[in-house]
């Protein structure tokens, strides 16, 4: 395994976010920065985030999105619990916030709140809905994929279909990171922090970017992808010998093209020149594909990967997220962390997908319990001991 960063050479070490989020965009902000070397502390309510708790297709979304980050839990509801959170934000450099419209404003933790007090604080609010007549609207990942388009492309035609992961929310949330980073990096000139905000719905217009392009250039209304018209006549999942071992190609260039129909002994059509272009090749592909897709199914997967890599042309065996536990590239070199699940057995995470000179980040911090760093937190923000045992007592603190 690669060496992984210290603390102190992380890039983003010595930065303080105070984060008020739940479910996946608002922690993925964080968890971003926190694997990039910032000290994330977590506010969760007094008995923890519900997100601990989901069941289902949302049991993995706290241990994947809440690592390297501490834990302390607030009643904002509690006089004395808002008050810590107010000392909290004023000593920090980044707030992520995702409740509801207004809600921390109301509190009296918006952003405008820490002008003063704080002036170059940098505050992140991840949202449905950028600026605009849908601002009022409540938002979820799978709710921006349909109005935005996404779900519409995923699926085929009449049915569509959300993407197979929260990517909308994960992206969102990257891109409340990026703001954030350009923030402080603006800080470094003027002195001053800034709100800044990421959507669900403009990060799905964003996504679906390429086929209104596409539209536009062509004039065509864009077809979803199982019935697209695809820019490469060998662009598609395969059949093998074995009918559970399915395999992407991808020949996308002149020279793959070439080198693809000697590796196959493809000779009859390798020679025709009127398949010798790219897009004369999309026209026909209907005589090449079947040619292909004979092929193939004669042959094992493990035997058409052995060649495909060979030759260094693009290829993908059809995988299930399960099978990334045990994958070979990903256990090499750091792609996986080691991260403690509620019932105490350790599982293997993908690592923040970046290298800086050639290492990889890793566990500073596992994914926390709640509130089990409010005591460190709140010492760290001044607090007596006489002051936590009236936060304590005061029910503000859990």
């Amino acid at each position: 395994m690669s060496a992984t960063l210290s603390d102190a050479d992380l890039p983003l070490a010595g930065i303080r976010v105070i984060e008020f989020t739940h479910m996946v965009m608002g922690p993925t902000a964080g968890v971003v920065l926190a694997d990039l070397g910032a000290d994330v502390v977590k506010v969760e309510p007094v008995g923890g985030d519900h997100t601990r708790n989901l069941l289902g297709s949302g049991a993995g979304y706290f241990p994947m999105f809440n690592r390297n980050k501490r834990s302390i839990c607030l009643d904002l509801k509690n006089e004395a619990g808002l008050a810590a959170a107010r000392r909290l934000i004023e000593g920090a450099d980044v707030v992520i916030e995702n409740f509801r419209p207004g809600a921390l404003e109301k509190m009296g933790l918006g952003p405008d709140s820490f002008k003063d007090s704080n002036p170059g604080l940098v505050y992140c609010s991840a949202k449905g809905f950028l600026a605009g007549p849908y601002g009022h609207r409540t938002a979820l990942d799978e709710v921006t994929q349909m109005m935005g388009g996404l779900a519409y492309m995923t699926g085929p035609p009449g049915r569509p279909l959300r993407a197979g992961s929260s990517v909308v929310d994960i992206t969102g949330g990257m891109f409340g990171a990026i703001a954030i980073l350009a923030a402080l990096q603006r800080r470094q000139k003027t002195g001053k922090g800034g709100a800044v905000k990421c959507s669900l719905f403009e990060t799905t217009a964003f996504l679906v970017g390429q086929h209104m392009a596409q539209q536009a250039v062509t004039g065509v209304p864009t077809a979803p992808m199982p019935v697209r018209v695809s820019a490469w006549a060998i662009y598609d999942v395969f059949e093998t010998a074995h009918a559970d071992e399915q395999l992407f190609v991808g020949v996308v260039t002149d020279s793959q093209w070439q080198t693809f129909c000697k590796l196959f002994d493809l000779g009859d059509i390798g020679n025709n020149p009127d398949f010798a272009a790219n897009n004369q090749r999309v026209l026909a592909r209907d005589q090449i594909l079947p040619v292909v897709r004979a092929l193939f199914t004669s042959k094992s997967r493990s035997e058409l990967v052995e060649t495909l890599e060979r030759a260094g042309l693009p290829f993908a065996p059809i995988a299930k997220p399960g099978d990334l536990f045990d994958d070979p590239h990903l256990n090499a070199e750091g792609g996986l962390v080691p991260i403690t699940l509620k019932d105490g057995s350790v599982a293997h995470m993908p690592a923040l997908p970046l290298e800086f000179d050639g290492q990889r980040s890793g566990i500073r911090h596992d994914v926390p319990q709640a509130g089990v760093d409010g005591v460190d937190v709140l010492v760290e923000a001044g607090y007596s001991a006489e002051e936590m045992s009236a936060l304590r007592a005061a029910g503000a603190l859990g």
